[in-house]
């Protein structure tokens, strides 16, 4: 399945999300059990406004992907992808149907639904989006559904379920982060004119980061900062095909060859909704809205260039 059309779904999500939650609910300063009911109930103006809105904006996004991606129609048949982009496409699925479950979630509490409720719903509005669009992969010419993205889709998922549950609040969340590559003009078709384009479709330029609370694994005291995040990345450079390069030339015809290879970094972070100087009610927008990831100081690792530091922004490949 193609991940860009996944990343458009997400960034239109991500938009409701915003208008919905401008005058969202404080979150709690610390983890709050999962046993303790909501008190205040459903607040039945808000609920009904983000059902009407999440069911037309699945229509309308379905509608509009119908059309614009999936106009040729065959009969359904899955396909192995496994391999293709160095499973980024793979690390893409886990960490939008991790974003999108946190948005359904903090929805949902926004309206007042209780916590466990708030959890399965939101889980489950990724899964039914996700899903969606890779049953309609399955009758698509030049795709097909895929088992792979599936997997991916249930693991971003079940790791926001699984802390929420458990833990009461986000230890271990997913982020995105890009820069511009030179592959992209060998290429532009695939993978996109324009730096917009080329954030869902170059993933050679896209990082996915995992990134821990340290004060939530961490025995610190009560001075530590507890915003301050380590984030583990992953990207790969050197593809301009899924499988592998096919032959691509400069200017004066010579041929040009790219190597492939994996990326791994490490770097600090912040989780700006555990800041309390921000105001209360944009806290709990602000913690699905950091799907993208900050850019700090970076230590990189390949086999190409080995060790490697980075002052801020990763550099251009």
């Amino acid at each position: 399945m193609k991940h860009q059309t996944q990343t458009t779904v997400l960034i239109g999500f991500m938009t409701i999300l915003l208008v919905q939650s401008l005058r969202a609910q404080p979150l709690p300063p610390a983890p709050v059990p999962i046993s303790v009911a909501d008190q205040s109930g459903i607040r039945q103006g808000r609920f009904i406004g983000v059902l009407i809105g999440t069911a037309a904006f699945y229509t309308v996004t379905l509608l509009m992907l119908k059309k614009q991606w999936y106009k040729k129609k065959v009969p359904f048949h899955a396909f192995n992808d496994n391999r293709e982009w160095l499973q980024m496409d793979k690390v893409g699925h886990a960490a939008t149907a991790y974003c999108m479950s946190r948005g359904g979630y903090e929805l949902m509490r926004w309206s007042g639904v209780d916590e466990r409720a708030s959890i399965l719903t939101g889980g489950l509005l990724a899964l039914l989006f996700q899903t969606t669009i890779e049953v309609f992969d399955g009758y698509s010419e030049g795709w097909g559904f895929s088992k792979g993205d599936m997997v991916a889709n249930v693991a971003g998922t079940a790791l926001f379920v699984g802390q929420q549950y458990s833990a009461g609040q986000q230890v271990v969340s997913l982020k995105y982060g890009f820069r511009k590559t030179i592959f992209p003009p060998y290429r532009p078709n695939l993978l996109g004119r324009t730096t917009g384009v080329q954030m869902l479709k170059d993933y050679n330029g896209q990082q996915y980061w995992l990134s821990v609370n340290l004060a939530s694994v961490l025995p610190v005291g009560p001075s530590f900062p507890r915003w301050l995040n380590l984030d583990v990345g992953y990207s790969g450079s050197g593809m301009i095909g899924g499988h592998e390069n096919p032959p691509v030339f400069d200017q004066n015809g010579r041929e040009v060859k790219f190597e492939r290879y994996r990326q791994f970094f490490i770097s600090p972070d912040a989780d700006l909704s555990r800041v309390g100087a921000f105001s209360p009610s944009l806290q709990r927008f602000i913690g699905t809205a950091q799907f993208f990831k900050i850019p700090a100081p970076s230590l990189e690792f390949n086999r190409i260039n080995g060790l490697r530091f980075h002052p801020l922004i990763l550099p251009k490949e």
